[in-house]
């Protein structure tokens, strides 16, 4: 709204007029209004939460220190949620798709998220909102924004080609950025050259031209729809210790950040040989907010917590993750940037799967993992007499030295995830 306003008055000389145009300057601002907002709002949020009784329910897994953690407030994602959107309509171009669609795209999961809450907070349990809506939700989210950058003529982007000059000397190898700005379902791709992948390929062997390039978009489809339902279950998964959600997330959120203000940048595309996409550069914005918001949302968060997001925020991290990497053609990094997201949903799975595998074979349910989610695991200390695979460590390690330990693993996956993109 302020940058439309600074706009109107476009015509008027007064100091500091050309400041909006500047998207270090307004990502600066978002993130600081992003970090106030949580610091300030989030505390009386967090005592008007209980004050209507919005505790978390509390079962009794045997886990160090998880009982005290009863009746801490909860939907602290709204916190989160109101922190990242306010700044981005302040500062933000709200005419920009990509924007548009991260809003839509916090909204929408949020939504879901506050569903599932409020069904657990009123009927006192933790099932919540049945598994069938929220993936459906999550589709319909893949749905709308593989769709919308199918049929948008705002979306586009500009492929990186090499080119070779010989000189009388040597030869050189020039990066240059196509002036075209195409409709295709292009995405980058680590440890090839020029890192970018075609859906297309994948049907490339129809004769017929245009039906491969429609069903080229229905396969970026479909593997939108995957990515968004994958990453936001991930992160909900990953909502389990104090901190860590958040933190993996303001993590993963910096990575993007850069990826997606180096990719909308024409000089800088050029100079990283990467892909050009025209008016991506806005995300910054958003990022920014986004990356403010968490942070801010630590201050109450980490050990021993004041608030937990709930649902209402760990489903929107992921799907704010999840659409941002898909806009800036970054969704195939994602199984590595958000590895940790990936061996949390990994662990639920395997632990499914072999206890109803050993179940039916001998008579009596195994389990590979002490507990899953994988962070519940080094919280429970070792049982000898259980038929458990990996029963170690013995000792359950302190939650605040799991968080950090993930952190650390989490910035370490953020910078191979740049390391790849040099690889070919």
């Amino acid at each position: 709204m302020i940058y439309w306003l600074i706009d109107m008055l476009n015509g008027w000389d007064f100091p500091g007029r050309n400041l909006m145009n500047y998207l270090s300057f307004r990502s600066g601002i978002a993130f600081t209004l992003a970090l106030l907002m949580a610091l300030i709002f989030g505390h009386k949020i967090i005592r008007r939460l209980q004050r209507m009784q919005i505790g978390e329910e509390v079962r009794n897994l045997g886990l160090e220190g998880q009982m005290s953690k009863k009746g801490t407030p909860t939907m602290g994602g709204i916190i989160i949620i109101l922190s990242t959107l306010v700044p981005c309509l302040l500062m933000g171009n709200l005419s920009n798709i990509y924007m548009i669609l991260m809003i839509v795209a916090t909204l929408w999961m949020g939504a879901i998220g506050f569903l599932d809450d409020y069904r657990k907070l009123k009927y006192h349990n933790k099932d919540g909102l049945k598994g069938k809506y929220k993936v459906t939700g999550q589709v319909g989210l893949g749905l709308l924004v593989g769709i919308t950058m199918w049929l948008s003529p705002q979306i586009t982007m500009s492929e990186n080609f090499e080119r070779e000059i010989v000189t009388d000397n040597e030869t050189l190898t020039e990066v240059t950025v196509s002036t075209d700005e195409i409709k295709s379902p292009q995405t980058t791709i680590p440890f090839v050259k020029n890192n970018n992948f075609n859906y297309q390929w994948l049907t490339s062997w129809i004769s017929d031209a245009q039906a491969a390039r429609t069903l080229g978009w229905l396969v970026f489809v479909l593997v939108v729809v995957i990515v968004v339902t994958s990453v936001s279950n991930g992160a909900n998964l990953t909502d389990g210790v104090d901190g860590l959600c958040a933190g993996t997330s303001a993590i993963i959120g910096v990575a993007l950040l850069i990826m997606g203000y180096l990719g909308g940048n024409v000089i800088y595309s050029s100079y990283l040989n990467i892909m050009y996409i025209p008016g991506s550069a806005e995300l910054t914005v958003f990022a920014a907010s986004f990356i403010g918001a968490l942070v801010g949302f630590l201050w109450y968060n980490t050990y021993p917590a004041q608030v937990f997001m709930g649902d209402t925020g760990s489903l929107t991290l992921g799907g704010i993750i999840a659409v941002f990497a898909i806009l800036i053609r970054k969704e195939l990094l994602i199984p590595l940037l958000c590895l940790i997201f990936f061996l949390e949903d990994l662990s639920v799975v395997m632990q499914v799967s072999y206890f109803k595998y050993t179940k039916k074979k001998y008579g009596a349910g195994r389990r590979i993992f002490k507990m899953t989610p994988l962070h519940h695991h080094f919280q429970k200390a070792a049982d000898p007499g259980a038929m458990v695979k990996w029963n170690v460590p013995v000792n359950p390690i302190p939650e605040n030295k799991i968080v950090m330990r993930f952190w650390i693993v989490g910035m370490l996956l953020a910078a191979l995830t740049f390391v790849t993109l040099k690889i070919r």
